[in-house]
């Protein structure tokens, strides 16, 4: 097994495994995590754009046939004060393909991916789980995260619809 930066070729497969991962999500909680078809169409858009921000880190695990057995996503964060966080890196997504786990996949994705980060100056590397996966927990654990926050949802009745919010513009 290797561990190398995603290139737009890997997008397609890298994109089919994010789209595992929302549905994973969704499964555990319908209403906190979306669900926006086409997922993996839509993942390969805003995975292209990541590609060539330098905050941004994808790298994907790929077997001696160079068949991609899963992926990393991490970004550079600013400093945060609705969060109480400092600039940080963060660990958004860790998908290992499942006929390819237990096998050190993810291990060796989430290291490498704080190996980037570190090199890229962050001090520290946050994430979130999903609170329904203890897998995903112990897992992180045993890597050496250590639980900060709890998030929580409470879904509310909208007087009306919501209003689009535009993303803000990211900063490298």
């Amino acid at each position: 097994m290797r561990i190398r930066p995603a290139g737009p070729a890997d997008l397609p497969r890298v994109s089919e495994l994010a789209a595992l991962l929302v549905r994973q999500h969704h499964a555990l909680d319908a209403e906190r995590f979306m669900l926006v078809e086409p997922i993996a169409e839509g993942y390969r858009r805003f995975f292209t754009g990541e590609l060539r921000r330098k905050g941004a880190v994808i790298l994907v695990a790929e077997d001696d046939d160079g068949a991609i057995l899963g992926y990393a996503y991490a970004t550079l964060e600013p400093r945060n004060w609705n969060d109480l966080l400092d600039a940080a890196g963060k660990l958004n997504d860790v998908l290992v393909d499942p006929n390819a786990r237990r096998r050190g996949v993810g291990r060796a994705l989430v290291r490498a991916a704080l190996d980037a980060l570190a090199a890229r100056g962050a001090p520290r590397v946050v994430l979130m789980t999903a609170w329904r996966n203890p897998n995903a927990h112990a897992f992180f654990e045993s890597l050496g995260f250590r639980r900060t926050m709890l998030e929580m949802t409470a879904e509310v009745a909208a007087s009306r619809p919501l209003e689009p919010i535009e993303p803000a513009e990211p900063s490298d």
